[in-house]
């Protein structure tokens, strides 16, 4: 997961929700770690002021799939990037799609003024 820009690592939840809401854009997204459950990711996805969070999981054969909306059919991807590429992409279970990476490069920046290398 560490090769992945979007990944935030062990933040929490406020810390996510702050990290969006700064961006404030409708489809800004970036993942953590989920708090309650070990080896789970949380997709957070900012839209219309509120976080949600979908639950990434990686199987024991490796792939990944994504919690959401009732009803649609779980797909597996065999990289992360693959699943957040699918994910970019209208009418596939989220809110919204994703459309604005926090980075955690661009989130540094932005925080503290210096400029990314």
């Amino acid at each position: 997961m560490e090769n992945v820009d979007v990944y935030h690592g062990p933040i929490g939840v406020i810390e996510g929700e702050r990290r969006l809401a700064l961006d404030g854009r409708d489809g800004c997204y970036l993942v953590r770690n989920s708090d309650s459950i070990p080896d789970v990711y949380c997709l957070c996805v900012l839209y219309r002021g509120i976080v949600f969070t979908y639950r990434l999981y990686k199987h024991d054969g490796g792939s990944w799939a994504a919690e959401t909306a009732p009803g649609v059919p779980k797909r597996h991807f065999r990289e992360i990037k693959n699943l957040i590429a699918a994910f970019q992409k209208p009418g596939q279970g989220i809110v919204i799609p994703l459309l604005y990476p926090v980075t955690v490069q661009r989130w540094l920046k932005t925080t503290t003024g210096a400029d990314a290398q």
